[in-house]
Order: structure tokens, then sequence, then C-alpha cells
């Protein structure tokens, strides 16, 4: 089968990440005979440079007309240093999520055995961990009204909700639920915010249609600390866009690295998939970045491809590059491997998935297969 992926490599080590998840496509493509035709465009800081828009028109074009969308990352030291800046590179990526309507995040979370040692957290507590966090992308505070006074000294950001636009994302978190081990849990600031109120109201009338799921709500601060006394009591997590994006980042520290953490944005046209670190300007270049989130982020892809065989096939062998410590220094600190041999190693994998591992050669930088 063809499909045309539009590459949106972004800033920092958005490059190098994007790199090697392109690597790992490559490999499904020769092994279960597909055509992945690629289409790179710009967004960002470097789009700025470029063109002077972090997000170009031609780059929604390119999305618009693509069966999904690999973007690797985005910021800039002079953008992120400069609280005064007028076109920052964070602005291309809301307004991509409002232009493709990109209204669904998620964020899959989980303890792998090989990465334990590397959480903050004791191993009791993350041990069979396995989340996903369905976070609303498109509307809440980050959209609202924006408002400074003439003498700069009162600010405010508007939240705002719609039934509708609980409802749709609601849907997708019930549905998630009944395949995995149908429990939602909805976490909110119920007992302070309106639009918390309405969420609640929302998907308690919703759960009806969905009598096989449990569902329970957690205040934020709540399911906050929840997630770290005891995270393998949550399935799915259904939440706003500002509360997602903080309890998603805190939920990293269960993986042992942010580095593990893929995500997709999701919309009724168009999907985006990607890491949810950052750009992490100070690795640009050196070839250090952990590669495993973006290409854990192509394997989501592959799934809302309806190649499921094809993710699977790239999820194996990550987990065999953990198991094996064929890792970036951010989770092998003794014996690091650079970005690229990590690629390598998933790209090889997935081509000859042999258990037989010649480790000479995987030092060389050889062919890692036997």
């Amino acid at each position: 089968m063809k499909f045309n992926i539009a590459v949106i490599p972004g800033d920092g080590i958005g490059p190098e990440v994007i790199a090697q998840a392109k690597k790992a496509l490559d490999s499904v493509a020769e092994v279960f005979n597909h055509n992945f035709s690629y289409t790179e465009a710009l967004m960002g800081a470097c789009a700025i440079d470029k063109t002077g828009n972090p997000l170009p028109d031609e780059t929604v074009k390119v999305c618009e007309k693509s069966d999904a969308i690999l973007f690797g990352a985005i910021g800039d030291p002079k953008y992120d240093n400069d609280p005064s800046a007028k076109v920052r590179p964070e602005q291309g990526l809301l307004r991509l999520r409002k232009d493709l309507g990109l209204f669904c995040n998620v964020r899959p979370v989980k303890a792998y055995d090989k990465l334990i040692a590397n959480s903050p957290l004791k191993k009791e507590r993350i041990e069979g961990t396995d989340i996903s966090i369905y976070r609303e992308l498109t509307g809440g505070i980050y959209f609202g009204t924006k408002e400074l006074s003439e003498d700069g000294q009162t600010a405010s950001d508007g939240c705002k909700y719609s039934v509708f636009e609980i409802e749709r994302i609601a849907h997708l978190a019930f549905k998630a639920a009944q395949n995995r081990r149908k429990h939602l849990t909805l976490v909110d600031k119920a007992n302070v915010l309106e639009t918390s109120r309405l969420w609640r109201k929302t998907v308690t009338a919703m759960a009806s249609q969905y009598p096989d799921v449990t569902l329970e709500f957690l205040f934020v601060d709540n399911a906050a600390m929840q997630l770290i006394l005891n995270p393998k009591q949550f399935d799915v997590i259904l939440t706003e866009n500002l509360f997602g994006d903080i309890i998603s980042d805190e939920a990293s520290v269960i993986g042992g690295s942010i580095g593990l953490l893929a995500s997709a944005s999701v919309g009724k046209e168009n999907a985006l998939f990607e890491p949810i670190h950052g750009s992490f300007p100070q690795a640009k270049g050196k070839d250090i970045a952990n590669p495993l989130a973006s290409i854990l982020s192509a394997s989501m892809l592959l799934e809302h491809l309806g190649l499921h065989k094809e993710a699977t096939a790239i999820d194996n062998a990550v987990q065999k590059s953990l198991e094996l410590g064929i890792s970036t220094e951010d989770i092998n600190s003794e014996n690091p491997f650079p970005t690229s041999k990590v690629g390598d190693f998933i790209s090889d994998y997935i081509q000859n998935p042999d258990d037989d591992i010649n480790f000479s050669n995987i030092h060389m930088g050889q062919s890692t297969i036997i």
C-alpha cells in the first residue's frame, strides 16, 4: 500500500529524531511491502527564520493532503528566552492543531521493566503502569481571549468549552477504555471552575452509552498526587487542555525518561504524531538525543493507518533495544549509544527480528543482526 506522509522535522533535535523514525518506517515498508512517500515542510523557529511565519501556508497544504503527519519538536532559545517576542515557534503548532481540527491528543504512559530503575519513583509504585491520557487540544485557556491592560499591570486568559467540544473527545476516551481495562477517570477542577462543571455534567450524561466502562472523577490537584502515589490505578485519563498538558508531562517520570513518550493528535480528517519532549537545543547536532519517542510516534502513526502488525514490529524492536541496553545516555549512562546507532538497530531489528545479537558489531556500528 502507498501512503503520503507529511514530515515536519522542526527545531533543535527534531530533525535528528525524525530521521530515526523514518529509518523505522522505511524498514517497515520493505518488510511489509508498503510505499511511504515523504514530503518535508517547515514549522517553528526554522520557519520563522526562513519565512517570518512559524507556520507557512504551504505547510498547512502539505499536511491537509497527507495520510498522516510525523512531527519532531519545536522551540529555540532565542524565542524561549524572550518573553516579549510577538512571533513565536509555538504559535505554529497551536495554529496547525486548530487549522487541521486536531482536537484529541493521546499520550501513552508505560513503565518498561528495563527502565524502572531509571525512574525516581519506587519500583513497587510504578511496576505494571499502563495509562492512556486523552487531552482535549483545541479549546480551553490556550485558545481563550487574552488581555493585557494598557498599563501592563493586569492580565487575563479566558477558558471556554462547549458541550460539543467535550463530547467529541469523551466518546474517543470511552471507546479507548472499552478496548483496554474499562476504566475512565475524568480529571477536572469542578469544585472551582465553571468549565470543569460542564465537563463533569457532560461526561456523566454520556456514561450510560458505555455501561461496561467504570467512570470516576478526580480533581486535578489530587490526580497529580495520585499519579505519583499509585499510577497503576489509572487506565484511561480524560481531561481538558491545560490540565492534560501538565499531568502528561508529570507522568513522564514513570517511564524513566521523557524520551520514550510518544503522542498522537487526532481530528476527523487529519492526524499528527510527535514525541512529547521539547526541542532540547543543548543536544542539537551532538547525536545524543533519545529517538525512541519519535520512533514510537511512528508506531502510533501506523496504528492510525490500520497497519497493526507493522506497528507491532516497531514496538518489538524498541522493546528489544531497551532489553539489550542499546540506548542513548539518558537511559544508558554507562555505555550510551548515539542517536543514529539506536535508529540503525531499530531499523535492522524490524527487518531481522532475531535474538542472536552480535555486540561487537553493534559497537563498531556495523550490522547489528547475525
